[in-house]
């Protein structure tokens, strides 16, 4: 009887262990961005594989990822960060080394894609979108975003030092070419935050990516900084009065990283390898607009849906780079003056 014992409790064990290899969680950001990888990336890799995806969301709080690597109670597998982040995360050795020979030849991807312990999976712009039903004329920089005699009402901003200072001193005349030149400076620094002194009578600070179409679409604000994706897509949902100005759009590419320590490393490398596929990042840019970082898949997208991407030539040509290695760099320090600011 013991051993009969012994067994079922071995078999029940291997059971429960199958049905955790049968699962991956992977972690978004969230709103209309984690929809359309549900649509894109999700249900194709489930249906493929047979593998659940556990789908949560976040905010990018790294702390939470990173306590989970030092306590080696690693719950996450897969994980969008932003640029910045991968180069810091790889570094200190948050992130696992990506297998390209599982996810495909570094080549494929457009430059800076494909890194050590992060592969792009979407390039995305934080532009200055509007509600043209509340302007008389529509804004096309950001020194018309801080204008607001001119342009009158609340501006949505994202409360992080990242995009803030980039947007200050471009309303306050710095060249695109010079941004990160000027804000490399103690001087520059003090200029960026004297010019969003000026406006920050009229922030409605935003957090989460959702929350820059809603704060336009309830009224709150007349104009507000937002990821690309989400305000076209709020536009396919109906609001026909949100418009965006692509002058002056901070674009980067987003990552996907596996943590370090997840007992699922292999089947990660697999699910990334299938989100970048050109067919996969095509369809992920019919969900949203967000550009393919596959080399493979830019000729293949339809005219239209071209143009309203932030990869398009037309768009990128009015638009400025964020630099991760600036970041990299000097995120932490600018990022606690900007929230000790902020909370003044």
């Amino acid at each position: 009887m013991k051993a009969t014992r012994t067994v079922l409790a071995l078999l029940t064990a291997g059971s429960c262990f199958a049905a955790q290899a049968d699962e991956l969680s992977v972690i978004s950001f969230g709103g209309a961005n984690k929809e359309a990888q549900v649509k894109a990336y999700y249900e194709p890799f489930t249906k493929a594989t047979g593998t659940k995806v556990v789908a949560g969301e976040y905010n990018g709080e790294m702390a939470k990822l990173k306590a989970m690597v030092e306590t080696k109670s690693v719950s996450w597998d897969v994980v969008e960060v932003e640029s910045s982040e991968v180069a810091r995360g790889c570094d200190e050795g948050f992130f696992e080394k990506l297998d390209y020979k599982v996810i495909g030849a570094k080549s494929d991807f457009i430059p800076g894609a494909a890194t050590k312990c992060g592969v792009g999976m979407f390039v995305y712009s934080t532009v200055i979108a509007y509600d043209s039903s509340k302007l008389k004329t529509a804004p096309t920089s950001w020194a018309d975003f801080w204008n607001v005699e001119k342009f009158p009402g609340k501006r949505g901003l994202r409360k992080t030092a990242k995009y803030a200072l980039e947007a200050a001193l471009l309303a306050d005349g710095v060249a695109q070419k010079d941004i990160y030149t000027v804000l490399a400076t103690p001087a520059g620094v003090d200029r960026a935050f004297k010019k969003l002194d000026e406006l920050k009578p009229n922030i409605q600070w935003w957090e989460a990516g959702a929350q820059a179409p809603q704060y336009l679409i309830s009224g709150d604000v007349v104009m507000t900084s937002a990821f690309n994706g989400r305000i076209s897509n709020a536009q396919k949902e109906g609001n026909k009065n949100l418009s965006i100005a692509w002058n002056g759009g901070l674009y980067e590419v987003e990552y996907w990283v596996v943590p370090k320590g997840t007992p699922r490393k292999d089947l990660a490398m697999k699910f990334i390898a299938s989100t970048v596929k050109p067919e996969s990042q095509i369809e992920y840019a019919k969900q949203i607009p967000y550009g393919p970082t596959t080399k493979g898949a830019a000729g293949k997208i339809e005219p239209a849906l071209a143009s309203t991407l932030p990869s398009s030539p037309e768009n990128l040509s009015m638009a400025v780079a964020v630099d991760p290695t600036f970041w990299l760099d000097h995120g932490e320090e600018l990022e606690r003056r900007f929230n000790a600011w902020a909370a003044k």
